[in-house]
């Protein structure tokens, strides 16, 4: 797969690292958005530019806001001081 970058790549790492995070299969979560399962596999893998309210609907099924959906986590830097 090709490196993705900017704000697609960041939502796609969330939305996969919040679903495994609360254990939701792609399915749990598709439904949980009242999506496909196929729509959450291709958002995960970049595929997918995604409208406000399918964010929106994301956000809500992963319990967090569509805002912190699309800012990169903060990496700790090494040696353990942050």
């Amino acid at each position: 797969m090709a490196q993705k970058s900017g704000i697609i790549a960041v939502l796609a790492e969330n939305v996969r690292r919040l679903r495994t995070a609360a254990e939701l299969s792609q399915e749990d979560l598709a439904l949980e958005a009242g999506l496909d399962r196929t729509y959450i596999s291709q958002v995960e893998r970049g595929l997918r530019n995604v409208t406000i309210e399918v964010l929106a609907r994301l956000a809500k099924a992963l319990g967090t806001t569509a805002d912190q959906l699309i800012v990169a986590p903060k990496k700790s830097r090494a040696g353990g001081r942050d």
